[in-house]
């Protein structure tokens, strides 16, 4: 309680000993609030234009054009457009379509332009997607109106010009590179024809050469042992033939095969079998027509049976005849197989002249058919980007065509910019508030230091706190009514002073309020 006192204590000394140097604050009040206040009403007015812009993405043809045509995203776009529309070529441009550069006697005064537009044109976003603010401050109205307006037709203008601008760059660049992958695949076909005309006669058109010699002496093979089987044939027929012409006929009817015996049945049975094989390959053997022909035909096998039978058990004086007809068909047998044979000869001749020229050719293949390879590789790799680059054109044609009928990108213009009426700075209510504010905190921290300086001492206390020798009386002095004279003065001074001071402050306010410009009134 007693640091409490000590403390209430030392506060009422300072205040009091600012008090007793108020005249310090009528000084400082008198000094910076006058100069303040012209300062402050002496500022131009500063006017604000906005406008506001909705930029609608949205697009029918986008999801319909989807995987057909090139497509670029648009919030990048706008994005990319938002972050470069305030730089310097696009500020130099506003300058100019707004006519500010003809105040502008220099370069650095145009320099000094520039800056200011960067600091006072403001770009921003509205609460929502793609929902923007253009605004601009200056002292003449009109002139704000033109910023904005200027600054919004580029930002629309820009961005549309960009899109024309990409897709153009981007056609002429596809373009050279077509007719550079277009030369490129000439020569690369051109380089096949010379390998096969070069080596026409060493490489097959189909498969490796591997494969082709392979295939030949395949055939080759088989040629051979198809000649084989045939000369088999040809003397078992030779051996028949000399066996009926010299055995007795009764002998030569035992090496006569009944199946080699041609009956009226042999074409019907031939027909049968044919038709049985394909009712197999759809049916099985309980189906109905299956059954049916496997019936007939067995009844037709019976029948040649019997009537081959017949023939062998018939009489000698017919027997003769038939041995004679059975040999001119062997010897008709004979001669069309000899007939094939001689092809099959030739066919052999063939094949292994083949055979043999592939091999000599046979170490000059691996580095033919890698030169092959290298060429195939270069002019598949050559076909495929050209074609790549033929349907981009393709994407780009369609893609620009539907850019003509629908933009992607739309511009609404919410709020177009006006010319402002009144102004919107500077804020000369916050301005005079701080002026007398600033007055009155100076004239105090100025009393409240001369009297720490210079201190006065008001109560015995005091003295006794700085000699340390106590206080054992205190003389009044003798003229009070003349000091309290002199204090009433000081203090209808110094309320006279501080009531002129607020008066002027509330005069100001009232005007602002008013919206009465007093500098312009007065010096106009």
């Amino acid at each position: 309680m007693q640091d409490l006192h000590k403390t209430l204590e030392l506060i009422i000394g300072y205040v009091k000993g600012v008090w007793v140097k108020k005249r310090y604050i009528m000084i400082c009040t008198w000094l910076i609030c006058p100069i303040g206040f012209v300062k402050v009403a002496s500022e131009p007015d500063i006017y604000q234009s906005s406008a506001r812009v909705y930029v609608d993405t949205r697009s029918v043809l986008a999801p319909m054009l989807r995987g057909l045509a090139l497509q670029s995203n648009p919030q990048e776009e706008i994005a990319m457009m938002v972050r470069t529309l305030l730089t310097r070529p696009n500020l130099e441009i506003i300058a100019r379509d707004a006519d500010l550069d003809i105040t502008a006697a220099n370069d650095e005064q145009f320099q000094g332009l520039i800056d200011s537009l960067s600091r006072n044109i403001r770009l921003s976003k509205a609460g929502r997607d793609n929902l923007y603010t253009i605004s601009y401050r200056h002292r003449d109205p009109e002139m704000a109106r033109t910023v904005v307006q200027k600054t919004l037709n580029l930002f629309v203008e820009g961005t549309k010009g960009k899109n024309r601008i990409d897709s153009d760059s981007a056609d002429k660049f596809i373009d050279e590179q077509i007719d550079e992958y277009e030369v490129r695949l000439i020569n690369a076909e051109q380089r096949l024809v010379n390998y096969k005309r070069k080596y026409n006669t060493l490489l097959p058109n189909q498969g490796s050469f591997y494969n082709n010699f392979s295939n030949i002496s395949g055939q080759l093979e088989q040629t051979r042992l198809t000649i084989k089987e045939m000369e088999q044939q040809i003397a078992s027929l030779i051996e028949q033939v000399n066996g009926n012409t010299s055995q007795t006929p009764s002998s030569s009817f035992s090496n006569i095969k009944a199946s080699s015996l041609a009956t009226r049945y042999d074409n019907r049975i031939k027909t049968l079998e044919e038709k049985l094989d394909q009712l197999m390959l759809k049916y099985t053997e309980l189906h109905p027509d299956v059954i049916e022909t496997t019936n007939l035909l067995n009844t037709l096998m019976a029948s040649r049976k019997q009537e081959v039978e017949e023939f062998l058990s018939s009489s000698d004086g017919e027997r003769p005849a038939q041995i004679g007809s059975i040999a001119n068909e062997l010897t008709l047998e004979i001669s069309r197989l000899e007939g094939q044979l001689a092809s099959l000869r030739v066919r052999e001749t063939n094949y292994a002249n083949k055979v043999d020229e592939l091999k000599q050719k046979i170490d000059f293949v691996p580095q033919a058919e890698a030169e092959r390879t290298a060429l195939d590789r270069d002019y598949n790799i050559t076909k495929k980007k050209y074609e790549g680059l033929l349907n981009r054109r393709e994407s780009s044609d369609l893609a620009r065509k539907a850019d003509l009928s629908s933009e992607g990108v739309q511009f609404r213009v919410l709020a177009e910019p006006r010319v402002p009426k009144n102004a919107a700075g500077p804020n000369r209510p916050l301005n005079y508030t701080i002026v007398v504010g600033f007055g009155f905190a100076a004239g105090l921290g100025l009393a409240f230091l001369i009297s720490q300086l210079n201190p006065v001492l008001i109560r015995a206390s005091q003295l006794t706190a700085l000699t340390s020798y106590p206080v054992l009386g205190a003389v009044s002095h003798l003229n009070k009514a003349h000091i309290l004279k002199v204090k009433r003065t000081r203090l209808l001074v110094f309320l006279l002073s501080s009531s002129i001071i607020t008066g002027m402050y509330g005069v100001l306010m009232g005007a602002e309020i008013m919206n009465i410009n007093i500098y312009a009134r007065i010096f106009s």
